[in-house]
């Protein structure tokens, strides 16, 4: 009996620009139900690399397979119907309809409906509880009929995972989850996104090692575009060719675990 595919599967993937090569023959393996993190300096790649995961960016070179199937060459929206969910570093949500109207437009477009004076009312009444309970899953139930835009950044971020719950995918990518949040805001994202991933496979940007630790089981370190090392998180913290990677020099035997820390995005191609 042959093994299941990985659910995420990154095979010579290369992307350039004109001349000026941004990921540079990457080959990452994701099996199903993993938490794994991406993690690098800034202008590593690590964007890029999501935006060509997610159909954004077109490869210059190799393969994207999701479940054992490519992907490469896809519009977004066909690979998001394949099973794939992507947040964005900025949020990306409807400011101005409800909180609930913007979960109820992202499970209506999973059922092939659209706003209109005839609906079927029984589909619509799923339709409804499917978002409902997406609501209560990431915990904005008390702000269904408010604004998105009114939301705090934490829930406005809270808000968007809960949109690519809509998909129904079960392979979900996250691109600084946590950037911006204050340390009790990034504690509650931690919590909310290892509840709302159970069971699913998370692909993940992040520059906070502390939430790369507490919820990660795999890291890969890209530098330059290319993996540097993919390891446990603990492992990944006492590599030292990792160490020097972000520090630029001979890493300090007493920097532990903060050798990844990051306050800054990464810079456009």
């Amino acid at each position: 009996m042959s093994a299941s595919p990985p659910a995420l599967e990154l095979v010579g993937v290369a992307k350039s620009f004109g001349a000026i090569p941004v990921v540079r023959g990457v080959d990452l393996q994701i099996p199903a139900g993993e938490r794994h993190a991406v993690i690098g300096p800034n202008g590593a790649g690590k964007s890029t690399l999501f935006n060509l995961v997610s159909g954004l960016f077109p490869l210059s070179g190799g393969d994207i397979r999701l479940r054992g199937r490519s992907i490469a060459g896809l519009p977004p929206h066909r690979i998001n119907r394949s099973g794939l969910a992507r947040s964005f570093q900025i949020t990306n949500i409807f400011h101005r309809l409800s909180v609930f109207e913007n979960l109820r437009i992202g499970v209506m477009a999973r059922h092939g409906l659209r706003f209109g004076l005839f609906r079927p009312v029984a589909r619509m009444r799923q339709v409804n509880e499917e978002a409902r309970a997406i609501l209560a899953l990431v915990r904005l139930e008390a702000r269904a009929e408010d604004l998105a835009g009114d939301l705090t950044y934490s829930e406005q971020r809270a808000l968007e995972i809960g949109m690519t719950l809509t998909t129904g995918a079960d392979v979900i990518l996250l691109d600084e989850p946590t950037a911006g949040m204050s340390r009790e805001e990034t504690d509650r994202a931690v919590e909310l996104i290892r509840e709302v991933t159970a069971g699913k496979t998370l692909l993940m940007v992040e520059h906070d090692m502390s939430v790369v630790f507490s919820l990660c089981d795999r890291v890969s370190v890209l530098v330059y575009g290319e993996i540097l090392a993919t390891d446990t998180p603990e492992r990944i913290s006492a590599n030292r060719a990792v160490q020097e990677a972000y520090l630029g020099e001979e890493p300090d035997e007493s920097s532990g675990r903060d050798f990844g820390q990051d306050s800054g995005g990464e810079a456009a191609p």
